[in-house]
């Protein structure tokens, strides 16, 4: 701009500075929210063996996949099942969201195990909170692994029976108690009722099962809806018949160490959740 006088002035524009500031800070949110996605990231870690396998380009042998999800359903395996020692662990998966940031460093939320005799047969522990945006990521990349030809999927998990809609009377004596949901290829006859209406299962275990259904892969869900909160035997005795139909894949220790019992149920004041 030329003055009178021919002075030539620079011009100012408070529009362009703020166009700047805004780009700026666009800049700035994307990296935050690329930062946020990439930390939010599922990971898979394996052994050596699995690992080598996989980048080969083989997929892992699966002829039943069995996920326990929530304390109560992880810990009847650690008792009835894991403590012989016949099962490897074999990877874990790290997963980081808000509701647990300290989990994502932490192998024991979310490990692999694979049975000796048979290393179709895989078993996997969930203590975590998987974010409802990263339940895709956690299904895709678990199930790409495995070879899904003759699978078998089964789903033990957890919840509070006040969240059970019932429009009969419900008492505290009927709880715990098992129900299931299945896909459609799942040809098998559940060992209790069918989940009813309008009850649904949410999280990881609907992830998974709405994953078996979009692929043909024969899976059942058994829900647990205790009135306890925590570690407990007795709700942790209620999964026992989701596992009788696998037959010889799967043992079951029929009485447990009181010490292994001791170490996984740590409460002594059971406090329950249901009010009548």
């Amino acid at each position: 701009m030329a003055t009178f006088f021919g002075e030539v002035l620079s011009v100012y524009s408070r529009a362009v500075e703020e166009d700047d500031e805004e780009l700026d800070e666009n800049e700035e949110d994307e990296e935050i929210r690329r930062e946020l996605e990439e930390k939010r990231e599922v990971h898979l870690h394996w052994s050596p063996e699995v690992s080598e396998s996989l980048k080969s380009g083989n997929k892992l042998p699966c002829s039943d996949f069995i996920l326990a999800v929530g304390h109560n359903a992880a810990r009847f395996l650690s008792v009835y099942v894991l403590t012989s020692e016949n099962w490897d662990a074999v990877g874990h998966a790290s997963v980081w969201n808000e509701r647990s940031p300290a989990v994502a460093s932490e192998e024991s939320t979310c490990v692999f195990y694979r049975q000796k005799d048979d290393p179709a047969v895989w078993i996997c522990q969930v203590t975590c909170y998987v974010a409802e945006d990263q339940l895709f990521q956690w299904t895709e990349k678990v199930f790409d692994c495995l070879q899904l030809r003759q699978v078998n999927v089964t789903v033990l998990s957890e919840s509070s029976v006040s969240e059970f809609k019932t429009a009969d009377y419900l008492c505290s004596s009927s709880a715990p108690f098992l129900r299931s949901l299945h896909t459609a290829a799942f040809s098998g006859q559940p060992v209790c009722r069918s989940l009813e209406q309008p009850n649904i299962v949410t999280g990881l275990p609907a992830a998974v099962l709405n994953h078996c259904e979009v692929h043909h892969i024969p899976s059942v869900v058994y829900q647990c809806y205790s009135d306890v909160t925590g570690p407990d035997s007795v709700t942790m005795e209620t999964f026992k018949p989701a596992l009788t139909k696998l037959g010889k894949s799967v043992k079951l220790d029929p009485s447990p160490n009181a010490d292994v019992l001791r170490k996984f149920v740590r409460t002594t004041n059971v406090q329950s959740n249901l009010y009548i």
